[in-house]
């Protein structure tokens, strides 16, 4: 199972990282490019534990829906989301949130997954598919930090 780590240190404390890490308003926002967006679940605010999103997007130049649900959340530390219904034959997501000095935090991600269609599957993770993730979630990151270390959070959290 390909596994993909991304370590991003925030100048922002840490229960305001995770909170916008978990805010569904923002993860649009972030993904505009792929046209990402929540379709059904928790559509805006902040995902919970135990609550469900169903995003649709275009990846690869297809249209593609993914329902995940959150299955571990230790606020301010950690939370996990795994695929339910989706083009992956599986899915986890790890985030998690160390405090690395004065009003910093180490934002991980910790990503793995499984292709489906067998060998063909394991073909598709080598050839392009792990690199595309990689690049998804380091995307992902960047903006996370820069809206972190602008005001620009303020329009998608309260704290």
């Amino acid at each position: 199972m390909p596994k993909i780590v991304v370590r991003t240190e925030i100048a922002a404390p840490i229960e305001r990282c995770f909170d916008l890490a978990r805010s569904v308003d923002f993860h649009q926002h972030s993904m505009s490019g792929t046209g990402e967006r929540a379709v059904a679940g928790v559509t805006s605010g902040l995902i919970g534990a135990g609550e469900e999103v169903t995003w649709e997007a275009r990846h690869l130049g297809v249209r593609q829906r993914l329902t995940s649900r959150i299955v571990e959340f230790e606020r301010p530390r950690l939370f996990v989301d795994e695929q339910v219904r989706g083009a992956f034959a599986s899915l986890r997501h790890e985030h998690r949130f160390e405090v690395a000095g004065e009003g910093r935090t180490v934002v991980t991600d910790d990503f793995a997954f499984r292709a489906p269609l067998g060998v063909l599957g394991r073909l598709a993770e080598v050839l392009f598919l792990k690199r595309y993730m990689r690049r998804f979630l380091e995307a992902h990151a960047a903006r996370l930090k820069a809206t972190l270390e602008s005001d620009e959070w303020r329009g998608f959290i309260a704290n």
